[in-house]
């Protein structure tokens, strides 16, 4: 019996010393859930900004049980979980590119940062505007413990807005009030007028306008850039600038880069949004054969007469020919000058040419080009041109005429010896 007790005893005695699992219980007011933007807040106009917003949860623990039978909850009251974050325009003339972002949970002490890109309109008026944030998260509201081994989870929705203060920087930007083209053809040189606006919020100082080539446009500027000086709110201004356009332009718009660079009231230097524009172009200086020198013969040296036509869109000044004399032909005359020519004016050019007495009777094909100044007077040459020219077989007729003369000359000498042959 005294055995009996004693392992009653040494069983009690361990389960006394068996450690006895303590559960947690955390009393809380929720998540408290705050937004800033990160950095600076300014934000320009036509600018394609960033804007990074910090979300951060400041919500505490009040309360924390630590205690045995209490079943450990697999949420924390003050965590904001699956949080999506959205950010909307308000008033602010801003287009928001990025869409609702979803950034998981938050935990209460931390944060978490979110980008949004955001384009400005370029005409933004300066100011003060609010972007509203949009929160959408849950959080654990009341865990309710049932027995010792089983939790009922309340959780709560909340959806709330939170302003985001942003400013738009007053700046410069341009308005394009007049455009003229002198003497833009593909190939040449010209000039291009603009008269531009001021059309921003803020005066600009030493300012310069400036032109650049639109990726891959054949229109490109010779003279970049135009000092203006003070520009002020609503002021205009007219300036030229020399381009040029490449020879495979057709006749049609191409777009060219406009922008203004200056210092506003702080003393930066700003560059302006840039503005597109279309620059008219006309058609390249072109020529043509219009008439053809008639056929020649073998061992023949004559002039040939060669009329060529301006088929182009332009006036070429001072336009010379030239034409390139290859086996059988040769030329000690082979330039040709021909003079202004607009239009579809019409010019003939003279060169002197030698046949060789071995050429094969055919079609042969000289080539021939233009030289002339275009309005700027640069010079230019025009495509090669072919001049079609016909040589026929050497006729036979003279060596007839040549035995005819020995002939008579023969019969005469024959009659002038018998005559004296008489008198004798």
């Amino acid at each position: 019996m005294k055995i009996a007790h004693f392992g009653i005893l040494v069983i009690l005695i361990g389960l006394l010393m068996v450690p006895v699992q303590a559960g947690t219980k955390y009393m809380s007011g929720g998540p408290e859930l705050t937004a800033s933007i990160a950095g600076s807040n300014e934000i320009s106009p036509g600018e394609d900004a960033t804007i990074r917003v910090n979300v951060e949860n400041k919500g505490l623990i009040d309360i924390k049980f630590v205690q045995s039978g209490i079943v450990d909850r697999d949420d924390l009251p003050n965590t904001a979980k699956l949080v999506r974050v959205s950010l909307g325009t308000g008033d602010a003339p801003v287009t928001i590119k990025s869409d609702p972002q979803m950034i998981g949970d938050i935990k209460g002490g931390t944060h978490v940062q979110v980008p949004f890109t955001v384009k400005v309109k370029a005409n933004a008026e300066a100011g003060s505007y609010i972007l509203p944030l949009t929160l959408e998260y849950t959080y654990l509201r009341e865990a309710e413990q049932y027995g010792q081994d089983s939790i009922i989870y309340t959780y709560k929705e909340v959806n709330e807005t939170i302003g985001l203060p942003v400013v738009i920087k007053p700046e410069a930007f341009l308005e394009i009030a007049d455009l003229g083209a002198e003497h833009l053809n593909a190939g040449n040189e010209g000039y291009l007028t603009l008269g531009v606006r001021n059309a921003g919020f803020v005066d600009a100082g030493s300012a310069i306008l400036k032109i650049s080539r639109n990726g891959n446009s054949p229109v490109i500027p010779t003279d970049s850039s135009v000092f203006i000086g003070d520009f002020p709110v609503n002021g205009t201004v007219e300036t030229r600038f020399k381009v040029s356009v490449s020879r495979e332009a057709g006749e049609q718009s191409y777009p060219l880069d406009v922008f203004l660079v200056y210092e506003d009231d702080a003393g930066d230097t700003v560059t302006s949004d840039v503005v597109t524009i279309g620059v008219p172009v006309q058609g390249k200086i072109e020529f043509a054969v219009t008439s053809i020198p008639g056929p020649l013969r073998a061992g023949e040296k004559t002039v040939i007469e060669v009329e060529y036509q301006n088929t182009g869109a332009a006036t070429a000044y001072s336009a010379q020919a030239r034409i390139s004399a290859v086996d059988p032909f040769t030329s000690n005359d082979d330039t040709a000058y021909l003079g202004d020519l607009a239009p579809g004016e019409r010019a003939i050019a003279r060169y002197e040419v030698s046949v060789d007495g071995s050429a094969t009777p055919k079609e042969y094909g000289l080539d021939s080009e233009i030289r002339y100044r275009d309005a700027l007077d640069n010079s230019q040459i025009s495509d090669s041109m072919k001049v079609p020219v016909i040589i026929e077989q050497a006729s036979s007729i003279l060596p007839i005429i040549a035995v005819i003369v020995l002939v008579l000359a023969g019969s005469g000498a024959a009659y002038y010896f018998m005559g004296r042959k008489k008198k004798s």
